[in-house]
């Protein structure tokens, strides 16, 4: 029996969130030490998570604090219990008992690999990613192939939407970067970890399902912001003096904000521009009422 603990937030999304662990409450190879952290949801979705999962422990915040703060809260009372790995999983992806245990084998027999992931299919049964690139030097960072089969392979990042990530690593590198919110956290932890000498690698024999469709109103707006923002943030922080890099995604940026202007993509337009300002201006941490009050033309920058 192998021993995980698994942390998942939920955002007024407590019918995914049920439908995503009650599964693992019939687990018999893995044992599940569930955690759920509520963002601050505005209905009635820690009463849901509560009568329909009993055993969970359930961490409640008084506000959003996105990924990275909320899935931290989750890391820290599992770090308490003891060295289990951890897995990190969206309440709109499903990974089954078979993948994390092939996962915490991976684990296990590797101590170089301090994160690892499965592939990741979206709800049709396609291939999504197979882990990440270094977004300071990629637009599309999403890996989809490999230049051999090996079943386990080395990437620079992984996607935090389903993550197995070594306790001892957490320990030595430290949790995620709260500035972030969402989005590229992980490709900095990434970076953090490698410097300590931990690599992030991809089991291709694991895989795990995201139904992206369900948070699509949402990725002309606040997910344009954060990936773009974000990826300022993490030239700010790790590659400060390569200047030329910096400017040309201050260019990069620029321009992709009066593309979609011209183009008529409104909201999408004043996601980019109000994240390029943010981003030279050091405005970190979460924005969603602010990104959205002014992608709608509420309000000004």
């Amino acid at each position: 029996m192998m021993d995980v603990s698994i942390v998942l937030l939920n955002w007024n999304g407590a019918e995914d969130t049920i439908a995503c662990l009650r599964p693992m409450l019939d687990w018999r190879q893995v044992r599940p030490f569930l955690i759920v952290v509520d963002n601050a949801s505005t209905g009635d979705d820690v009463a849901q998570i509560r009568q329909a999962l009993p055993g969970v422990q359930l961490i409640e915040n008084a506000t959003n604090e996105g990924f990275s703060g909320g899935s931290n809260g989750g890391i820290e009372f599992a770090l308490a219990q003891g060295d289990a790995p951890i897995l990190l999983l969206n309440n709109d992806a499903m990974i089954a008992e078979t993948a994390v245990h092939r996962l915490c084998q991976t684990l296990d027999e590797n101590p170089q690999i301090g994160m690892v992931v499965p592939q990741l299919l979206n709800e049709h049964g396609e291939l999504v990613a197979v882990g990440g690139k270094n977004p300071a030097f990629h637009l599309q960072t999403r890996v989809q192939s490999f230049p051999n089969e090996a079943p386990v392979q080395v990437v620079e990042t992984v996607s935090g939407t389903a993550v197995l990530i070594c306790a001892a690593m957490l320990r030595q590198v430290g949790l995620l970067d709260e500035r972030y919110f969402f989005s590229t956290e992980m490709a900095d932890l990434a970076l953090r970890a490698r410097q300590h000498g931990f690599v992030c690698a991809v089991d291709r024999r694991a895989e795990a399902r995201h139904t992206i469709s369900r948070s699509a109103p949402l990725r002309n707006s606040l997910y344009v912001y954060y990936i773009v923002r974000n990826r300022l943030l993490f030239l700010r922080s790790h590659y400060r003096w390569r200047l030329g890099l910096r400017a040309f995604w201050l260019a990069y940026t620029l321009v992709l904000a009066l593309k979609l202007r011209l183009g008529g993509q409104r909201v999408t337009a004043r996601a980019v521009w109000l994240a390029l300002v943010d981003g030279v201006n050091g405005r970190f941490g979460g924005q969603n009422e602010r990104v959205l009050a002014y992608c709608t033309g509420k309000v000004a920058t």
